[in-house]
């Protein structure tokens, strides 16, 4: 015979599946309290490749005895004299999603390429106001793979090149140079006035990327997701391709279209000089 009481009629039974919690940010956290002149990288690969990128600029450099320890069996220089902390030092700087591995650097901003040096660049990328740092750091790790020359895309409207974006640009950041521009139009002008091809990616392109003729310099650009390219930048875009997919679903995420587009491109130029 059970004589556990019997659970009171109409209470919930208790699910072994409960939803996790999100880690509560400690009172007091600056989370967010840096100024617009310091770029904050965290992991392993944003704090790593930056360390070894000379024209990186660091002011600070947090890390934990294990990324400490680790920095050194990689024999990967510190450039500046790091604090040893918790992690927990580290968690009260950052959202409370963010994976930090331990290491935690404050730097200078990297310089923005001008549009005249941009426009030299074999293979560009320009975003039309693609705002996700998500997505745009992702964008940012395909454009060091396929050794991109520059990205180029507005002062407005285009997320900072810290926090989030490094961490999933993870360490691209350091390879592919961004160029700011005030306007979007002019600057598509003045790239094809300096013999740049440039190619808008639009799902009613008249044709297949991959069968569009493509030669060196050219620059791929691609609209954010549900909009895709407005109007002005559309009408400036010297040709438009699509890319054809042959499953069932016909769109990509924008970070999947660029890496697909780039690789086209990369294949159709050829390897850089």
């Amino acid at each position: 015979m059970n004589d556990r009481p019997s659970r009171p009629s109409g209470r919930p039974k208790p699910s072994a599946f409960r939803p996790r919690q999100p880690r509560p940010r400690p009172a007091g956290r600056p989370f967010g309290a840096w100024p617009d002149d310091v770029a904050i990288l965290y992991g392993w690969h944003s704090v790593v490749e930056a360390l070894r990128n000379p024209r990186r600029k660091l002011r600070r450099l947090m890390l934990t005895e294990n990324a400490a320890r680790r920095l050194q069996e990689e024999g990967i220089p510190h450039r500046l004299d790091p604090e040893i902390v918790r992690p927990g030092e580290i968690d009260r700087l950052l959202d409370p999603d963010a994976v930090h591995q331990g290491m935690l650097a404050e730097c200078d901003p990297l310089p923005s390429l001008s549009l005249a040096k941009a426009a030299e660049c074999d293979l560009l990328l320009v975003l039309d106001q693609i705002t996700d740092p998500h997505n745009v750091g992702a964008i940012v790790r395909s454009a060091a793979a396929l050794k991109v020359g520059a990205i180029v895309t507005t002062a407005r409207h285009s997320p900072a090149a810290t926090g989030v974006l490094a961490k999933s640009a993870s360490g691209g950041l350091e390879h592919v140079p961004f160029c700011f521009v005030g306007n979007l139009a002019r600057a598509l002008d003045e790239l094809k006035q300096n013999g740049v091809q440039v190619v808008g990616l639009d799902s009613e392109g008249p044709a297949d990327l991959v069968d569009t003729p493509l030669s060196s310099p050219v620059a791929l650009v691609l609209g954010a997701e549900g909009k895709g390219l407005r109007q002005l930048t559309r009408q400036t875009c010297e040709t438009l391709a699509r890319i054809d997919l042959p499953g069932a679903i016909v769109s990509l995420n924008v970070s999947n279209a660029a890496v697909l587009a780039l690789y086209i491109a990369r294949r159709a130029i050829g390897a850089p000089a």
